[in-house]
């Protein structure tokens, strides 16, 4: 393995992943996060998380507010820090603040497309579920503090708690993401379940519905507001996404060195196998730490599982996959120094030492499950 090869197996590394997952997945996934950013109101979802709101709306809200936000373990952060400091209860302001990023849509499609419809869909079942458990666990535990709290804290969260008034019925809206949905799913669906000439048929037919639909009901300046906001959600993750995939490679060909007869593509997978390569208990806390350990750019954490630990060519556990898959995206260095200063040592503890262990066994749960 000399330097040119290594380099080549980055490239080989960026090359599978551009003509595998970016026309049918990413490119799909991107307007839809556009659109999420354009025509959903982060204002009204935030209402939800007043004091004096029900305990059951706010978790609910709460725990699937990553798929609405679409933000990072970073970007969550100013968020979550407006929401504790205007008067929101350690519960769901902790469920808001694990779910932000674990539940980004672009994470969870990308996950099913590269890693397979089991994970993808076990990955968007547990992060929902994790949120509303470890929000309920850090209200549980700090419940006589947060009694006080509440004496002395005004509601800050104003409005009324609902939708907001828009120009077009509800109908329409519900019909236009569910069209690129239904883009995004049918187009990125392999072909072992949808044969091409029938795939480009259906999909051709949501493009043509979705584009009367814009034309009747949407103005320009929206569409513009709409493209604007792909444009730059596409800039400032694909960049990052392209050169994460390269490095990952990178680190393959680098680890082949050391192994011999190992394929670049698996070498560090093959290196930590017996670590994180079953389905036990320590496989699954020791990726939960790995996860919260590492700083993963958004939708990154799909190559770190699949190619860098080897989960496509099966030598990483499903149990540990989905540990590290629940763990990272949410908890980072960067992100648990911020975490500390917002919430105090003892709270960000706490709430990191939940995020392991219950990213932990749900991992060795599903590990069991997936056989």
């Amino acid at each position: 393995m000399t330097p040119i090869d290594i380099l080549i197996s980055g490239l080989n590394a960026l090359q599978e992943y551009l003509s595998a997952h970016v026309l049918t997945c990413l490119v799909p996934a991107f307007f839809i996060a556009g659109a999420i950013a354009v025509f959903v109101s982060k204002t009204s979802v935030l209402k939800y998380f007043g004091a004096k709101t029900k305990k059951y709306i706010s978790y609910s809200v709460a725990s699937v507010s990553g798929a609405i936000l679409a933000v990072c373990s970073c970007t969550v952060l100013p968020l979550f820090t407006g929401i504790y400091k205007r008067g929101a209860g350690i519960g769901p302001a902790s469920a808001f603040l694990f779910s932000g990023p674990a539940i980004n849509i672009l994470a969870i499609v990308l996950t099913a497309q590269v890693l397979g419809y089991n994970i993808g869909l076990a990955r968007a079942i547990s992060a929902v579920l994790m949120a509303v458990v470890i929000g309920l666990l850090m209200a549980f535990i700090f419940r006589k503090e947060e009694s006080e709290n509440n004496k002395n804290n005004t509601d800050m969260f104003s409005g009324k708690i609902g939708e907001e008034k828009g120009s077009r019925p509800v109908w329409v809206s519900l019909l236009f993401f569910i069209l690129l949905v239904l883009i995004l799913v049918i187009g990125a669906a392999s072909t072992d379940y949808v044969p091409l000439i029938p795939k480009i048929s259906m999909v051709s037919l949501f493009v043509i519905f979705l584009v009367l639909l814009l034309k009747i009901f949407y103005e320009k300046q929206e569409l513009k507001s709409w493209g604007l906001a792909t444009w730059d959600l596409t800039k400032k993750i694909f960049p990052i996404l392209l050169v994460g995939v390269f490095i990952v490679g990178i680190i393959g060909g680098v680890a082949a060195y050391f192994i011999p007869d190992a394929d670049p593509a698996n070498a560090v997978g093959v290196a930590v196998a017996p670590y994180i390569g079953g389905n036990d208990i320590f496989s699954c806390l020791l990726a939960s730490i790995i996860g919260a350990i590492l700083y993963m750019p958004t939708l990154l954490e799909v190559a770190i599982v699949g190619n860098l630990f080897g989960y496509s060519a099966g030598l990483m556990g499903g149990g540990p996959a989905l540990a590290l898959l629940l763990a990272g995206p949410s908890l980072s260095l960067p992100n648990m120094v911020v975490i500390t200063k917002v919430m105090g040592v003892k709270k960000a503890f706490v709430y990191f030492a939940l995020v392991i262990l219950v990213s932990t066994i749900v991992g060795f749960i599903y590990g069991l499950i997936s056989g």
